[in-house]
């Protein structure tokens, strides 16, 4: 992160910055519990649609699961 630390300050907007804020913080998530943030963004973002919202817990870095292939 030292690179953009200053470039870090300009996202366009106040929701833009929101939005980086809360990409970066499932970033630093999956990281932390040692899961790959691609795969489980790309996993994610196909399955979110048809997750029942009352087991939406289980698609969090740290209690996710990826899809058998």
């Amino acid at each position: 992160m030292a690179v953009g630390r200053n470039n870090w300050m300009f996202f366009g907007s106040d929701q833009g910055g929101t939005t980086a804020a809360v990409l970066r913080s499932f970033t630093a998530s999956c990281q932390r519990v040692g899961v790959e943030p691609f795969a489980w963004f790309k996993d994610i973002l196909s399955r979110i649609a048809t997750h029942p919202i009352t087991r939406i817990s289980e698609l969090l870095p740290h209690n996710w699961k990826p899809t058998p292939a």
